[in-house]
């Protein structure tokens, strides 16, 4: 046996070892995870007075934060850093993020827990590094290993969960060194959930018409539009954050105006507009609403405003799931106002917005396969490369790296949000 061949070998059987062991280990807290938020979902729907409750969920997340010492805690951003830069991620991280995401769900926070499993498995990740006396390098592989279990675990799509990773920390640039531990220990967690009665969502769309010239052109429009939104979104969120910690720099009050502002909203919303509890929780009931085009066309809107309310108030959970419903709501919308199939473009609007926010094309691609099917895939393929390209170095990551141009053959090595004026070759110089 050659050197290389040996070095390939001693690679795969390493690697298989501990995605097994990641598997198992993260596929369980994964499970538990998805099942403590499960509770909460189902104890909100049923009791929504547990509203009034959430300003002590609030303050209980803010001491949670402050006795675990995770007070400056990016998220998922820490995450990303700790892949591309070397940073560390704190053990303490996982009980955070597993208690403060449960306790913003019980009160009908619109927050996600796809997110929050990629906090999770990275922290779980580095700590079983640790266990394993990794060096740097393969720190990093063991982080991104931790993030695909989780995430798998969690959402049930083993094939983009394990692709999610290598993706979206620096995009343009595969981490194809984790390709094997993320996919098999993806699976494996999928499958300890699966054991355990944990099912993934799946949103069958049974009405796709033939792809042909106009459906492609409506396609490309309606994608256009995913992609201002997701630039909009992202800038929200980015800005939102900044300009609420600097005006209101005191972590308890920023908890309270938030909560009691999701109290506001969800009572506004009852009295004037839907009259139901639509924007609160993670979102995948609206998300069914909108694939059975019973969802109001603002939907998309008021689930913008609910989700940034909750995040900039301090509750914990993510983004990923939001920004699904808000697709989602958005691809109805346009469905019904020009008659096209409500259900393809209720995907299609799942597709295109994922991406704008998450510049992550072939996730996305993966994540429609399951969630969806195969048949739409033409039209899913056209909203992610559209979104993915008009989008910008926006998203949901400010960490994340760009070390390629989207649209020209440049490097331009850079992270995190841009001016929508700045050029390319302007972030290459500054590099």
């Amino acid at each position: 046996m050659n050197e290389s061949a040996k070095t390939n070998a001693i690679y795969f059987v390493k690697w298989s070892i501990y995605a097994i062991v990641t598997g198992l280990t993260i596929g369980l807290v994964g499970m538990l995870f998805r099942k403590g938020v499960d509770f909460g979902i189902a104890n909100w729907k049923q009791h929504p007075q547990f509203i009034l409750l959430s300003p002590l969920s609030a303050l209980l997340i803010v001491a949670l934060q402050k006795s675990l010492h995770e007070e400056k805690n990016g998220g998922t951003n820490t995450v990303i850093d700790s892949v591309t830069e070397g940073k560390h991620i704190t053990v303490q991280t996982a009980p955070l993020i597993f208690f403060s995401t449960v306790l913003s769900h019980l009160v009908g926070a619109s927050v996600g827990r796809e997110g929050a499993a990629l906090m999770m498995g990275g922290s779980l990740g580095e700590a079983l590094s640790k266990l394993f006396r990794m060096d740097e390098k393969d720190k990093r592989i063991a982080i991104m290993c931790g993030m695909s279990a989780c995430f798998s675990a969690i959402f049930g799509t083993p094939l983009a969960a394990a692709v999610f990773p290598m993706e979206m920390i620096s995009v343009g640039v595969m981490y194809y060194a984790a390709l094997i531990p993320c996919l098999f220990a993806s699976f494996i967690a999928s499958h300890v959930s699966l054991h355990f009665g944990v099912a993934g969502e799946v949103f069958p769309i049974t009405e796709v018409p033939d792809f042909h010239l106009p459906g492609a052109v409506t396609v490309i429009l309606f994608s256009m539009l995913c992609a201002l939104l997701a630039m909009g979104f992202s800038i929200i969120l980015y800005r939102g954050h900044h300009y609420t910690a600097k005006r209101i720099p005191n972590p308890w009050l920023r908890a309270l105006i938030g909560a009691f502002a999701l109290i506001a909203l969800t009572a506004l919303n009852q009295r004037f507009f839907t009259g139901a509890l639509d924007f609160n929780g993670g979102g995948f009931g609206l998300i069914e609403k909108a694939f059975r085009g019973e969802a109001a066309w603002y939907s998309f809107l008021f689930k913008i405003l609910f989700t940034c309310v909750c995040i900039f108030g301090s509750f914990k959970g993510g983004e990923i799931v939001p920004t699904l419903t808000i697709g989602a709501c958005f691809g109805a919308a346009f469905a019904q106002l020009f008659h096209l199939p409500v259900q393809l473009y209720a995907g299609i609007g799942i597709a295109a917005f994922f991406v704008g926010m998450t510049n992550s094309p072939f996730s996305s691609m993966l994540l429609c396969f399951e969630l969806f099917g195969f048949e739409g895939m033409p039209y899913y393929a056209f909203a992610i490369a559209v979104s993915f390209t008009l989008s910008g170095y926006y998203g949901l990551y400010t960490s994340q790296k760009f070390p390629y141009s989207k649209t020209e053959a440049l490097f331009i090595n850079r992270k995190g949000p841009r001016k929508l004026w700045e050029h390319p070759g302007d972030a290459a110089e500054e590099n």
